[in-house]
């Protein structure tokens, strides 16, 4: 076990440059004690650590030092060909490197570890795409990456749902979510005027709403420590909170209960943690975190005859208008 760890030490030294002993403690998930007696132990078996001293200091490995050893398991050698999709990896131009670089990759490992990840290769598919739904047409793609990737500024021109906007954005980063690519960016000192979002704030769009970008020459500073995966997670987090702010009293069938996860996802799988006990029908009354009323209505006609809204008073009547709206259409 301390052999694997300090193969992780000395890769985290590697790949980071100085670092300090509370920082390869966290990253670890060992004292700093431990690190100290780690970094002895190195030094000890021929590995140049230097120490620097002073507020900016830490441990660091003599310049020009590198090891070729990476120590893969069978399974971390499958996992590097689990990492890259296909499809995203094209999106972005990258699809003719990704298979090159795996080729490297193969023909670089020992024959019982290529043979792992051919088997991985074989019997694992990542497919980013939401069931029924075709990717978004993404033209502007490769050329937000290489900004992103650049540091450049984007002169963008955006279609929002309440009209089209001129931005001049500072590319921060890109996510795939759901088989939908979003950049995170922090708009720029050229946003038009009368628009809403001011300078240094830090926005989510969706790639294929840009009409038009543009690379600049100018670069830009990134926020100082501005993490994507971070700002990713809180963001989530805070728009799920906002769009579901009223809760739904129903009663849900037993089919209905098999439905709504699929249909709410985390929000119907908490409701049904909440359920009380079944009737002596197998019926059950759930509280389900919900969005405004149209929406909502929307959302629960899809449980079809498996659900009854019980409250609130407003969404019941919603719900009732819309069914024999229905009703009336196909009589």
């Amino acid at each position: 076990m301390r052999a694997d760890r300090l193969l992780s030490l000395l890769l985290l030294l590697q790949n980071r440059g100085r670092t300090t002993a509370p920082e390869l403690a966290a990253e670890l998930e060992v004292s700093v004690r431990t690190v100290y007696r780690d970094i002895d132990a190195l030094g000890a078996s021929g590995v140049p650590v230097l120490a620097d001293r002073g507020p900016a200091g830490g441990y660091r490995l003599a310049d020009g030092y590198r090891t070729r050893l990476t120590g893969l398991t069978d399974a971390q050698a499958g996992s590097l060909f689990l990492a890259g999709v296909p499809g995203p990896a094209q999106d972005l131009g990258l699809g003719a490197d990704l298979a090159a670089a795996q080729l490297k990759l193969q023909a670089a490992l020992p024959g019982r570890l290529a043979g792992r990840a051919r088997q991985i290769q074989e019997r694992f598919h990542l497919d980013a795409t939401a069931w029924f739904r075709d990717a978004d047409p993404v033209p502007h793609l490769a050329r937000i990456a290489q900004a992103v990737w650049d540091q450049r500024v984007l002169h963008a021109h955006y279609r929002r749902w309440r009209g089209e906007v001129r931005r001049e954005l500072h590319p921060l980063g890109l996510v795939l979510k759901g088989g939908i690519w979003y950049l995170v960016a922090r708009v720029g000192s050229g946003a038009g005027a009368g628009d809403a979002a001011g300078e240094d704030t830090v926005r989510t769009y969706r790639v294929a709403r840009f009409l038009a970008v543009d690379t600049a020459e100018d670069g830009f500073e990134r926020p100082a420590g501005f993490e994507l995966a971070a700002y990713w997670q809180e963001s989530t987090d805070r728009l799920d909170a906002a769009l579901r702010r009223q809760t739904a009293q129903l009663r849900l069938s037993p089919r209905g209960r098999q439905l709504l996860p699929m249909q709410f996802g985390a929000a119907g799988t908490r409701a049904l943690a909440d359920a009380g006990p079944p009737d002596a029908d197998g019926w059950v009354r759930i509280s389900l975190a919900v969005e405004s009323e149209t929406i909502a209505v929307g959302d629960i006609l899809r449980l079809g005859t498996e659900a009854e809204v019980l409250g609130p008073p407003a969404l019941r009547r919603a719900l009732a208008e819309t069914v024999t709206a229905l009703a009336g259409r196909y009589a």
